[in-house]
């Protein structure tokens, strides 16, 4: 009971990347003046196109402040800007899919449910449509902005396709409507000019990744040509960071294709993804952004060379002490730079590409049986087939310990021969000081410290699905088990100050839970110290994050099991077993109470060490008056705020709790 699973990846709503920058200065100050909905919805309806965009452009920098978007969705904003999808002028349509990009982005997947019930998929479906069939005309026809920038039209389809990314991204409604419209097409006719629009191709291989996922409807259109194009796409060569990205997220397409393939193209299709997905990771991410720093520092110190004047034109002293202000030359020169920075944009791409590839693999190596929680829907100890003894002595030993591997021998294989695991461990020590410190120098550098900490936290959620379903000699020998122990514990421990966000801590302790779990159902000896885990234990119980909790007693429980078989542990696991008493006593979540009492039972199960301990912390007594409490917890919480499968687990808990109070009887008696 409680074993977890492997998870399925589910990605989070995602804000990609290039959506502006929400500290923007006017967005602050026209928040705080109080949101001017109702004025910038009736500038709609302006017979000025100029006018119109305004409008758009200032809705879209609004409503990257969340707290202003519910005043927009009460005025109606959503059908207020359909129509401008559709609008005569070009520019009109890009500031309103913009906007509308957006407020899907920012708004969450409430927002996104509530846009494509009120039908905004029907005008971004026809803007789509038509800028499908101008993209095929020739590029001479086509409106191109000044200066040379890039063409209008494929920036308007950047901006629609993004939208409709975000939408299916949040709803099975909407994938169903992008099924019926068939814009797969549109999505195809974008990858294919990947060689004159690198953006316009990654949003659509993104979006197209999405909507392949358990799609069936779709995959069953496939055309042989749209397999032929992925295909090109996949074995072309990574010649920059952009393009590893796109080949990665071609990679998660052609994954969740490959049901629609035969059998020999099927396996070909795997051991080419794990190639792909394994090139990927193999890239030193770190050392890529520290080369692309200073690339640009490079190209920023030639262009202010450029910029000062020639000897034979010497300013006078005056002049030039204002030419040389600190920091002043920086945006001075920015209409000369590109509108967006090269080098930012190649090292975003790389740990995209990287993210990308983990939540592949997380989803390679999970178990195919639906479940939302992480809990087995059956107890380790099934009341019908074992007796209380039995049940007690057993839980949380040996062959209970770990799922049974349900990795298919093609896609194992293919991890293995392209070393994917080794990669997938190295790639959870991206984040560290100095490239940290490199990338919080200039602001707009920041933001890729969280994507770090992403690809981290990725990489430690595929190494607990790996040990769930792969065999762990995957890791390699003991040896190897116990340096990935140490490992993890090190991420665990360093650094504490600031605190880590939550998504890590429920990473990193769910990668050590499972690897804790292959550790003892092989009898071999974690090196984590009991009193430093208790500590961080501690503190672990005020995070909000039920995960964590669960995760952090979970391992307690497997240390626990290991010490009561040891001599001399009676004092620890007197400090355990408080611990867990009180998690059994005071946590809110009931799935976490279950795991702490499923943890006490495999702790004080047997052995002499675990009686003395029991008797010092009055287990007995204690159980005895928890019990009345947690089922009534369950008759009140139960059907309101968990599900069938969890209330499975919690009946069995139960169950289990009155067997464990008769067991520690009969041990008093005795």
């Amino acid at each position: 009971m409680g074993k977890s699973k492997a998870k399925k990846f589910k990605r989070q709503h995602f804000s990609p990347t290039g959506l502006p920058d929400s500290t923007d200065v006017q967005v602050e100050q026209e928040v705080e003046n109080c949101c001017p909905a109702v004025e910038l919805l009736e500038k709609l309806q302006d017979p000025c196109p100029d006018v119109r965009e305004y409008a758009c452009a200032s809705i879209s920098r609004l409503v990257q402040e969340t707290r202003v978007i519910p005043s927009f969705l009460q005025q109606d904003v959503v059908r207020c800007l359909g129509p401008m999808l559709l609008d005569k002028s070009i520019a009109v349509q890009e500031t309103a899919a913009g906007a509308l990009r957006n407020l899907s982005a920012c708004g969450g997947l409430e927002v996104c449910d509530a846009m494509v019930k009120q039908d905004i998929l029907t005008p971004l479906a026809a803007l789509l449509q038509e800028c499908s069939s101008r993209l095929n005309r020739s590029l001479n026809t086509m409106e191109k902005y000044e200066n040379g920038r890039r063409n209008r039209l494929e920036e308007v389809t950047t901006e629609a396709i993004h939208l409709l990314w975000n939408l299916c991204e949040s709803s099975s409604l909407a994938v169903s409507i992008f099924n019926k419209e068939g814009l797969i097409n549109v999505l195809v006719q974008c990858l294919q000019k990947h060689e004159e629009n690198m953006d316009l191709a990654i949003c659509s291989a993104y979006c197209l990744q999405t909507v392949t996922e358990d799609n069936p409807e779709l995959l069953a259109s496939f055309s042989a040509s749209t397999l032929q194009i992925l295909d090109v796409l996949i074995m072309q060569s990574a010649i920059s960071m952009q393009h590893l990205l796109l080949r990665t997220l071609v990679a998660g397409c052609v994954w969740n294709l490959k049901g629609i393939l035969s059998c020999t193209a099927q396996a070909e299709a795997v051991s080419t993804v794990a190639r792909i997905l394994s090139e990927t990771l193999e890239v030193d991410a770190g050392q890529v952004i520290m080369e692309l720093k200073q690339a640009e520092s490079q190209k920023l110190a030639e262009v202010n060379a450029s910029m000062r004047p020639r000897e034979e034109d010497a300013m006078d002293e005056e002049s030039m002490k204002i030419c040389c202000v600190p920091n002043q030359g920086l945006e001075d020169m920015s209409d000369l730079l590109p509108p967006r920075d090269e080098e930012l944009k190649q090292a975003e791409a790389v740990l995209c590409a990287q993210q990308t590839a983990l939540e592949i693999l997380v989803n390679m190596c999970c178990s195919e049986e639906p479940s939302d929680d992480e809990w087995e829907e059956v107890s380790s100890s099934d009341e019908s087939d074992l007796c209380a003894e039995t049940c007690i002595c057993d839980s949380g030993t040996d062959n209970q310990m770990m799922s049974p591997l349900c990795l298919s021998s093609e896609v194992h294989a293919a991890l293995i021969k392209h070393c994917v695991p080794e990669k997938v461990i190295k790639k959870t020590t991206l984040c560290n000081n100095v490239i940290s410190e490199i990338c919080f120098k200039i602001p707009s550098w920041k933001t890729l410290v969280k994507k770090m900490q992403r690809v981290q936290c990725r990489a430690l959620t595929c190494i607990q699905n790996m040990l769930s379903v792969m065999d762990p000699d995957v890791l390699g020998d003991e040896a190897a088990l116990r340096t990935v122990a140490e490992h993890l514990s090190q991420l665990l421990f360093t650094n504490l100050d600031p605190p880590r966000e939550e998504e890590f801590l429920e990473a990193v302790t769910s990668a050590i839970r499972s690897l804790f779990q292959v550790l003892a159902s092989r009898g071999i000896p974690q090196s984590l110290g009991s009193q430093q885990f208790l500590v961080f234990s501690e503190s672990a119980l005020r995070c909000s994050n039920p995960g964590v909790r669960l995760n952090v007693v979970s391992i307690l429980g497997v240390m626990g099991s290991t010490l009561s078989k040891q001599a001399g542990t009676a004092e620890t696991l007197h400090m355990i077993g408080n611990f867990l008493l009180q998690v059994a006593m005071k946590d809110p979540y009931l799935m976490v109470v279950g795991e702490a009492l499923d943890a006490i039972f495999d702790v004080f199960g047997d052995g002499k060490e675990a009686e003395l301990a029991a008797r010092s912390i009055q287990l007995l007594p204690t159980l005895r008056n928890l019990q009345p409490l947690f089922r009534a917890k369950i008759r009140k919480e139960g059907k309101d705020k968990y599900s069938s499968d969890q209330l499975c687990v919690l009946d069995n808990v139960k169950v289990n709790l009155r067997r464990f109070i008769a067991y520690q009887e009969s041990l008093q008696k005795s």
